[in-house]
């Protein structure tokens, strides 16, 4: 029996010292060499600051500004260390009530947009800091955005169809704005 519980304690170390150090370091070692951006977490520097990262949404609350999904995550939304969904139910009232509420407040901060909502702006994501949304929400959003800016419409819709990723490799995932981006590109133009 002591020969097995040797065994066993060997196998442990040996376990631990592979799998929870030697292999994380060797991992951690390769991404930093192969993809540095993607390892330090995609961030986004603008004069010297991080302002984001091209992975993480956050809170967008100006009407100058492209809005992201509705967050979940953590206690007021966009906690990157706290990710997740609301967990309610389609039959939820919580999720009935929030989501009217949701549809609400869209259309009154956007009163020249065609059209309900698209979905994605009403909803939050299973990650509750999804960085994107759709071409149709992103246009469904410029004329706020171009009255904010007292830009003519075109020119901001211009703007989405030049910041506009398609599916990778053609075929992977839907076509996306990414919010981050966008709200930049258009903070760049009154620089």
């Amino acid at each position: 029996m002591l020969k097995h519980f040797g065994t066993a304690i060997r196998m442990t170390v040996i376990s631990v010292i592979i799998f929870g150090l030697v292999y994380p370091f060797a991992m951690t070692g390769v991404a930093q060499i192969l993809f540095p951006k993607q390892a330090n977490g995609s961030l986004v520097v603008r004069n010297g600051k991080v302002v984001g990262s091209e992975i993480v949404g956050q809170l967008w609350t100006k009407p100058q500004y492209f809005q992201g999904r509705p967050s979940a995550a953590g206690k007021n939304g966009y906690d990157p260390t706290a990710t997740g969904g609301t967990n309610y139910g389609p039959t939820s009232k919580k999720l009935i009530d929030a989501t009217r509420a949701t549809i609400a407040a869209l259309k009154k901060a956007n009163p020249n947009a065609a059209g309900p909502p698209p979905m994605d702006l009403v909803t939050s994501s299973g990650s509750g800091i999804d960085p994107d949304i759709s071409p149709e929400a992103a246009y469904w959003e410029a004329p706020r955005v171009a009255a904010a800016r007292h830009m003519p419409l075109d020119a901001v819709n211009a703007m989405i169809a030049q910041h506009l990723h398609g599916r990778t490799l053609g075929f992977l995932g839907e076509p996306h704005v990414n919010v981050l981006e966008m709200n930049l590109a258009l903070d760049a133009l009154h620089s």
